[in-house]
């Protein structure tokens, strides 16, 4: 399997930005996966930026605000080589709970000037709702970003966990540039009915979870106040089994010199150009090896043989626990 130094940049969607190939998702660094470095955060995003990743991902509610805080202070002096994608919707209580989920035309004007602040930019250039608001239909939030367009506060629509009924409703009111959906060598959901959608429409993936939470690269959760702790997956049953897909895909990746991580993030890349891969480094030697993988080439046959080898269908656990699975718009 040979390597090429050569990095070539993808588009997001047909009315989409160029990008690196690879995003940085920013949400591990408040306290998502349990305490987080602000110094080796902030220095991780200048290393990828000067690696020359070109987008940022986070969330309002990411640490309640606080990744969004981070995030604008390390891109002091360096809002010019940013692109800023931020998700907006989901409620949280100052205990940390998760309330609901609000889309409303009004909600998503007040959570934008919340984020501008947070971030010290002037505008956000990928603004998306975390999810589908069951209450509010997506042609109302759609058009409420779109009014934000117009006033120039937003560059570009994005949508995340939707399923393509609710993508074609939304990209009929404003172009959509990406959607952002978990997408892994294990989570290969989107294969079946998404993913055609958004060829057909010119939408771009921006995929998250590519190493399943830090599953592949055989990371386990680090106590109750990581996230990761509540999802089935991660149960000491199911992690049990699914160590075992975990070690072929170790062996695999040592085959040819690399780590479970890069070939898991490889394997992503090579699904299609139309896809980035959203990497959620915390540190500078985790961002190094995720890059690393960029210098991997995948042929036809390697994606096979690591597919046959790591089945999706013998994953232990879903993505989400139950209510959560229910709730989610792309598992319908």
């Amino acid at each position: 399997m040979p390597k090429d130094t050569a990095i070539e940049p993808r588009q997001l969607g047909a009315a989409g930005p160029t990008v690196f190939p690879l995003a940085l998702g920013c949400m591990g660094m408040s306290r998502m996966y349990g305490p987080a470095d602000e110094k080796e955060s902030a220095a991780t995003i200048h290393a990828a930026l000067d690696a020359g990743v070109t987008l940022l991902d986070t969330g309002d509610f990411y640490g309640m605000g606080h990744n969004e805080i981070l995030v604008g202070r390390a891109l002091q002096g360096h809002r010019g080589q940013a692109l800023i994608s931020v998700k907006f919707g989901a409620l949280r209580g100052p205990d940390g709970a998760w309330l609901g989920y609000d889309a409303r035309p009004a909600a998503v004007k007040n959570f934008l000037a919340h984020s501008l602040s947070r971030l010290g930019v002037d505008y956000i250039d990928i603004y998306r709702p975390a999810g589908l608001d069951a209450a509010v239909p997506i042609e109302e939030t759609i058009g409420a970003i779109a009014d934000m367009v117009k006033a120039g506060y937003v560059r570009y629509l994005g949508l995340s966990e939707v399923g393509p009924e609710t993508i074609r409703r939304a990209h009929a009111v404003h172009p959509i540039v990406d959607l952002q959906i978990e997408y892994a060598l294990i989570s290969r959901g989107p294969e079946a009915a998404i993913f055609p959608a958004l060829r057909s429409l010119g939408i771009g993936v921006t995929a998250y979870g590519v190493l399943s939470r830090g599953l592949l690269a055989g990371s386990a959760p680090a106590g109750r106040n990581d996230i990761r702790s509540h999802f089935p997956r991660f149960t000491a049953e199911n992690m049990a089994r699914n160590r075992r897909l975990v070690e072929t895909l170790a062996s695999l990746a040592r085959e040819r010199n690399l780590t479970a991580a890069q070939l898991a993030i490889a394997w992503v890349l090579a699904k299609g150009p139309d896809i980035v891969p959203v990497i959620g480094a915390r540190t500078r030697t985790q961002l190094a090896e995720s890059l690393a993988a960029l210098e991997v080439r995948l042929s036809p046959e390697d994606l096979s043989r690591i597919e046959q080898a790591v089945p999706a269908s013998q994953v232990a656990g879903a993505r989400y626990d139950e209510r959560q699975m229910r709730a989610l718009d792309s598992e319908r």
